[in-house]
């Protein structure tokens, strides 16, 4: 049988303080997108991913790719968003089977009026208190940990904003 290799103090005090960063900054993200726009921070990325896409349209099954939600959960989510006339689904033209989601003109203008309190709340919380330094390094960690995480690079739309990279 395997010995346990226990963390040593100094990786215990790095592991707790991610913790504790995946626990607080959730809250902080989404309590601001609340608060501004009426939007929860998901709803945001839904949109966000949207908005980026050509036409702003997508797969369903991209969508909920590039944004790490189940089918289920994303088709709940985007209900929500058509109830209040932010997104609507179609057909896929190009496969009957398929359903594709299209930001609306008003998801656009709630998207880009979202995005600046969304951009300055992430500046305040994460970028702001890290030097350049840092925050190169926040980088790293973040490639080093993705590539564990997430080794087929299902989510590297969120993290490669250089597609050619």
């Amino acid at each position: 049988m395997d010995e346990t290799q226990w963390l040593s103090a100094d990786e215990r005090a790095a592991w707790l303080r991610l913790v504790a960063v995946v626990e607080l900054l959730p809250g902080v993200l989404d309590g601001q997108l609340r608060r501004t726009s009426g939007l929860t921070h998901f709803e945001y990325l839904v949109m966000a991913m949207l908005s980026e896409a050509p036409e702003r349209v997508m797969r369903m099954t991209a969508l909920a790719q590039c944004t790490n939600a189940t089918l289920p959960r994303l088709s709940h989510v985007v209900r929500r968003l058509e109830e209040r006339g932010l997104v609507e689904r179609r057909p896929c033209p190009d496969d009957g089977r398929a359903t594709d989601a299209h930001l609306t003109a008003d998801g656009w203008e709630t998207v880009v009026a979202a995005a600046p309190g969304h951009v300055e709340t992430v500046r305040r919380h994460v970028l702001d208190p890290l030097t350049p330094t840092q925050v190169q390094r926040l980088h790293e960690i973040g490639d080093a940990l993705l590539r564990e995480l997430d080794p087929g690079g299902r989510l590297a739309v969120l993290y490669d904003p250089d597609p050619r990279a």
